[in-house]
């Protein structure tokens, strides 16, 4: 993978894509998404439980990511929507292309699922391994002016996914999130954060291994609009840290295990990036028809 520098440019704040629909975590409450959004019932939905044992081996080109180390532009919106911790800019500030991805993606912001104890929290599990927490970097197909048109496209969106372990000491990339955190606990509430930071900051340092899969929004209305591009190396994030999520609210509890229970591959195929090297003769190669349904399925 490699990280570009690109100029900053402007760009509107972005379509929320939630509506007004107030959905919540539980067993019983994520039975009833459905009532929201039949999509939520599709085949094609997200999170999965991923086996790197019978994940596709192709040679995928790299993820470029343009722009990730330029310091994300004030202001700097953090909110508690009362389902997650989201961060956007009013401004337009970095791109991905590469991998399995048709075309540049613009990135709209990012936002994190956490659980109310360490041993949970993401909502992809990796070879039965559920991290502390997951962050997804949420990207839209430049061919599409908006969020909600962009839903409407089985290529609309890609999300990149990273993952987080609790370790002793703090991750310094995220400190300008956490010391904001005291300023959003109600659900609703938002700040500007105080000081900037950068994509590449907040990512790992070896993101050449990753996973891409097609699936969906994993909150209503359950898109199927997403390619899934997942970087299975954790990152660290103190006990401390963690904490600080744990004090948001939502309604009237806190705001955890805000993740969504695994959903049904199905005849779904998972991609892993491996060299060309590594490929064998007879494996799949790319990008000669990753465009065409058939190819993920």
């Amino acid at each position: 993978m490699k990280l570009l520098a690109v100029p900053i440019l402007l760009m509107g704040l972005v379509a929320a894509v939630y509506g007004s629909y107030h959905f919540k975590y539980s067993n019983a409450e994520q039975k009833s998404w459905n009532n929201f959004s039949t999509i939520c019932k599709g085949k094609h939905q997200s999170p999965i439980h991923i086996f790197s044992s019978t994940a596709l081996p192709v040679a995928i080109p790299a993820l470029e990511m343009v722009g990730f180390h330029n310091l994300i532009p004030h202001p700097i919106w953090i909110t508690n929507n009362g389902h997650s911790v989201e961060i956007k800019s009013g401004k337009k500030y970095a791109k991905v292309f590469g991998a399995l991805l048709k075309g540049e993606y613009e990135v709209e912001g990012v936002h994190f699922h956490w659980g109310r104890n360490n041993d949970r929290g993401s909502e992809h599990v990796i070879n039965d391994m559920r991290f502390t927490m997951e962050m997804h970097v949420v990207t839209r197909n430049s061919r599409y002016q908006t969020m909600n048109e962009a839903l409407n496209h089985t290529d609309g969106l890609a999300v990149l996914a990273f993952f987080f372990d609790v370790r002793e000491r703090d991750n310094h990339a995220l400190r300008p999130i956490v010391r904001e955190m005291r300023l959003i606990r109600p659900e609703g509430s938002r700040t500007t954060m105080s000081h900037s930071l950068t994509l590449a900051s907040l990512l790992p340092s070896d993101t050449d291994l990753f996973y891409t899969y097609r699936g969906s929004l994993t909150t209503p209305p359950c898109s199927e609009a997403v390619t899934w591009i997942l970087f299975p190396d954790p990152m660290p994030i103190s006990y401390s840290q963690v904490q600080r999520f744990r004090e948001l609210r939502s309604e009237d509890e806190v705001l955890v295990d805000n993740y969504r229970h695994l959903q049904d591959i199905g005849r779904r195929k998972v991609f892993v990036r491996r060299s060309p090297q590594e490929i064998d003769d007879e494996g799949p190669e790319a990008p000669f028809s990753y465009s065409s349904p058939d190819f993920w399925e």
